[in-house]
């Protein structure tokens, strides 16, 4: 079957962004569309420039026999502020206060079109690095991990408290609580993660670092390397930060549990990167 060129445009691009990170050789568009490699390079120069200008990502061009096209997602500093700017609304409602201080964020971890966005920016950052997994522990930081590691295409990990039957052996490890200083168990199974693999740890809350600190000490039982920590919010308030390298989109400065009042405040995520357009 024979596609027009306004076709071929369409069903490349669409096919670059359900499959980011994948090297692409020309050779399987060119066979794909039975069309020249020269006219499929001139496609992709199109597609290339017009995610560039509209903010949509980077289409990486990997020279030799065995090179192709890959695609990597890139959020702009307007698309970035934009998000943060409404997730910091979203935090500073009063609605959201629990008693004991806590913040209500079901609702958010459950819309798509949210987490979709977090999960853009995320991944952003580490878009260019060699990830092999996303991790995270059960069970609020999983809707996140899963977002980030769509855009990244790699698999997620999830770390339990507890062992499961249907995850077969596992590996376990004791950690303490950055906030409660209590001792307590994560687990993991032998067959979610391949030895020295490189790992990207994303959790929805992260106040002292205890349990991302449990996440970095899990992953030395496998050989495997911190490629980056991403949280959605940091808390402000803590004594002693166990974690020192990771990005935040929001920042809690202060909950105000009597006048009903969350502070909050942009993450580091501008700070740890310099995002353009």
């Amino acid at each position: 079957m024979k596609f027009k060129r306004s076709e071929r445009l369409i069903d490349m691009t669409n096919y670059l962004l359900e499959h980011p990170h994948e090297l692409v050789p020309l050779t399987y568009f060119a066979e794909k569309y039975g069309s020249a490699k020269s006219s499929i390079s001139e496609d992709l120069g199109i597609i290339k420039e017009t995610f560039e200008t509209r903010g949509i990502g980077v289409l990486q061009t990997v020279p030799g026999a065995a090179g192709g096209v890959k695609f990597h997602v890139h959020v702009g500093e307007k698309e970035a502020t934009a998000l943060i700017e409404d997730l910091c609304t979203i935090f500073a409602s009063p609605e959201r206060l629990l008693p004991g201080g806590y913040l209500y964020l079901n609702d958010i971890l459950g819309n798509p079109a949210i987490l979709r966005k977090v999960g853009r920016v995320m991944a952003s950052v580490y878009a260019k690095q060699d990830i092999d997994a996303v991790m995270t522990v059960a069970t609020k930081g999983i809707p996140i991990a899963y977002a980030v590691a769509g855009f990244l295409n790699v698999p997620v990990v999830i770390v339990r408290r507890d062992p499961k039957v249907t995850e077969g052996s596992t590996v376990s490890i004791n950690y303490v609580s950055g906030s409660t200083k209590r001792i307590q168990t994560m687990v993991l199974s032998k067959r979610s993660l391949q030895d020295r693999s490189n790992v990207l740890i994303v959790d929805d809350f992260m106040k002292a670092g205890g349990t991302i600190n449990g996440m970095i000490d899990l992953l030395k039982e496998f050989n495997a390397t911190v490629a980056g920590i991403a949280v959605l919010v940091e808390s402000e308030e803590t004594e002693e930060r166990l974690v020192d390298d990771y990005t935040s989109l929001v920042r809690l400065s202060n909950v105000d549990v009597k006048d009903k009042k969350i502070t909050v405040s942009y993450g580091n995520y501008f700070t740890k990167n310099k995002p353009t357009g």
